[in-house]
C-alpha cells in the first residue's frame, strides 16, 4: 500500500503538470491583418473560451519594437489598427481571419485549448524588390538595422512560445504545433512578370522556414489565393496577378501537407480595391479552419 501511495504521488504531477495547447500560427500582409468591421460581427464571434492569441506588434523594416505582444483571450480587435508594447495589447475597430477561424477549430476540436499566434503587415512581399515603403519577409534582406518582416515574425514566434501558461492556470503548457495559415502575395503581384516568376520559390522557401521554427518539417500550411477587385481604371489591381496565383497552385500541388482557400475570388470588397469585406473575413476564417483540418486528420 506505501508502494502503491508513493508511486501515486510520483506520478501525479506528470499526469497533471501540463495543459496540451493546438497552436496555429496567422501570418501574411494586409488580408491577413484584417479591415472587417466589429460593428458587422454576430454575437457568437465576440466571445469565446479556451481561445487566446498573440499578436506581434506590426512594424516597417529596420525598426526595433516589432514582434512584441502579450496574450490575451481571444475577442475582436486584432485587425488593422491593433497595436501592442508588450505589457498591453490596444485593440483596434477591425478583425480579421482569427474569429471565425477560432469558431471553427473549437466547433473541430471541442475538447482542445486553441492558441493563435499572429503577425501580419499591410502592403508586404517577400520579394526584396517589392517591399517598397512596406516591408519584405525575405530572410536574407537585411534592409535598415537588419531587420525585416520575417525577423518580426520570429521574434514575435520567440515572445509568444517564452510564456509557459499561456491560459493562466497554473500549469505549464504542452504546446502542439498544428498549423500555418499564410494569406499575402498581393505585394509580389503589383510590380513585374520578374517577381511575380519567382514567387514560388519564395513562398517554399518561406513556408519551409516557418515550419522549422516550429520544429515540423511537415506542418500543415493552407494559404489563401489572392484575387483582383477589378477596381482600377484598367480593370486590374494586381498587374501580376495571374502570375502568382499560378504560383500559389503549384507550390500546394507540389507539398503534399499543402493546402488553397480559394473562395476568395468571391468576396466582396470594403472601402478601397485591395481589401475583403467584414462578410469575406468571416469565411475566410472558416474556411482555412476546414483546410487546416482536413490536413492535420489527413
Amino acid at each position: 500500500m506505501k508502494f502503491i501511495k508513493l508511486f501515486l504521488f510520483i506520478l501525479f504531477p506528470v499526469l497533471f503538470s501540463s495543459q496540451k495547447i493546438r497552436v496555429f500560427i496567422l501570418a501574411g500582409q494586409s488580408n491577413m491583418n484584417g479591415f472587417g468591421y466589429n460593428k458587422d460581427l454576430s454575437n457568437d464571434l465576440k466571445t469565446f473560451k479556451d481561445v487566446y492569441i498573440f499578436q506581434g506588434n506590426s512594424v516597417p523594416d529596420g525598426d526595433l519594437n516589432g514582434g512584441v505582444g502579450k496574450w490575451d483571450v481571444l475577442k475582436p480587435g486584432n485587425g488593422t489598427g491593433f497595436k501592442s508594447d508588450g505589457k498591453t495589447n490596444m485593440l483596434s475597430d477591425r478583425f480579421g481571419v482569427e474569429l471565425s477561424f477560432a469558431k471553427r477549430m473549437k466547433e473541430l476540436f471541442p475538447n482542445d485549448k486553441i492558441a493563435l499566434i499572429k503577425y501580419a503587415r499591410e502592403g508586404t512581399s517577400i520579394d526584396s524588390l517589392a517591399a517598397g515603403n512596406f516591408g519584405c519577409w525575405d530572410a536574407d534582406f537585411n534592409g535598415k538595422n537588419g531587420i525585416n518582416q520575417y525577423d518580426n515574425f520570429l521574434k514575435t514566434i520567440k515572445n509568444a512560445l517564452a510564456e509557459t501558461d499561456i491560459d493562466g492556470n497554473g500549469k505549464k503548457d504542452e504546446i502542439i504545433p498544428s498549423g500555418i495559415i499564410w494569406m499575402q502575395g498581393e505585394g509580389d503581384a503589383s510590380y513585374n512578370e520578374e517577381i511575380a516568376n519567382r514567387y514560388y520559390n519564395h513562398l517554399k522557401i518561406l513556408m519551409n522556414q516557418m515550419r522549422a521554427t516550429m520544429l515540423i518539417d511537415d506542418l500543415p500550411v493552407v494559404i489563401g489565393k489572392i484575387s483582383d477587385s477589378g477596381k482600377d481604371k484598367s480593370g486590374r489591381v494586381w498587374k501580376m496577378g495571374e502570375l502568382v496565383q499560378y504560383a500559389q497552385e503549384k507550390f500546394v500541388l507540389n507539398d503534399k501537407k499543402a493546402a488553397i482557400v480559394r473562395s476568395t475570388k468571391n468576396y466582396g470588397y470594403g472601402n478601397d480595391p485591395w481589401h475583403y469585406n467584414s462578410e469575406g473575413y468571416i469565411d475566410l476564417g472558416k474556411n482555412f479552419a476546414d483546410e487546416v483540418f482536413r490536413l492535420i486528420i489527413k
